[in-house]
């Protein structure tokens, strides 16, 4: 059986997913990259980078789980409408998870004791907020897929949204005390 392994990656200001076909050779391997860093350009370029990265992000995490999860064609009919629309909801939260991280960054030299204690929380509901949303799909995929095809996809998207939080939660700098 294959296996996933996301290499992560830091350059140039982006985070990015990308399959390496070379794992796929290996049968205890197929990969993605995740690549981030600070960025110097201006807050609207910026912004504009960071959307269309994260578009590029979903694409590829899309194209990882096809190239991994082999759907029969009746299955893919099934399969993509349930993931796109959770896809859709992933968005949403991470959204907002985005805008808190990218204030934290921004301040997080001036951070106050009580901006502190604010934020904490927030990263945490978001935490919950994304374990309550793939909760809510597990069923939904369970019931277009064959229970094994169903874990499968589980673990491939898993593993990916993992290195990308890792690679994420890397590039935002500590709290000082």
């Amino acid at each position: 059986m294959k296996k996933i392994s996301l290499a992560v990656y830091m350059l140039g200001g982006t985070i990015l997913l990308t399959y390496h076909p070379a794992f796929a050779q290996d049968s205890s391997a197929q990969a993605g990259s995740t690549q981030a860093s600070a960025g110097q350009s201006s807050q609207p370029n910026l912004d504009q980078d960071i959307q269309l990265l994260r578009k590029d992000i979903r694409s590829q995490k899309k194209q990882l789980i096809a190239i991994n999860v082999p759907l029969t064609d009746a299955e893919a009919q099934k399969f993509w409408p349930v993931y796109d629309s959770y896809t859709a909801e992933l968005t949403q939260i991470n959204n907002t998870k985005y805008d808190v991280l990218k204030q934290y960054a921004q301040n997080n030299a001036n951070i106050t004791d009580a901006q502190a204690s604010e934020w904490a929380p927030q990263i945490l509901q978001f935490d919950a907020n994304v374990t309550a949303l793939r909760q809510k799909y597990w069923p939904k995929f369970s019931a277009v897929l064959p229970p094994k095809k169903a874990a499968l996809y589980e673990q491939v998207e898993r593993q990916a949204q993992m290195l990308i939080d890792v690679q994420l939660a890397a590039s935002v700098p500590l709290v000082q005390p």
